[in-house]
């Protein structure tokens, strides 16, 4: 087995984050959150967003999490 494989089979994805830092700066993630109170879809993406719009995409995450909350009070 390789060195990779050894570390990867040890290692938590929660741990781990793929494209940047963004969501390490909190005491609780945002997956984690949004596991731990079964929200659906649209609000966890409501929340992912909102958590990280200051620290990776700014006003883009913003509209990203208006359009969510658009598109759950429209199917709701």
């Amino acid at each position: 087995m390789s060195r990779l494989k050894r570390h990867r089979a040890t290692e938590r994805a929660i741990d781990k984050q793929i494209g940047g830092n963004h969501y390490k700066n909190f005491k609780i993630q945002p997956i984690e959150f949004i596991t731990a109170n079964k929200l659906s879809f649209i609000q966890g993406n409501i929340i992912k967003y909102i958590c990280r719009y200051d620290k990776k995409n700014g006003k883009k995450d913003i509209d990203k999490v208006i359009h969510y909350c658009e598109l759950l009070k429209e199917l709701e």
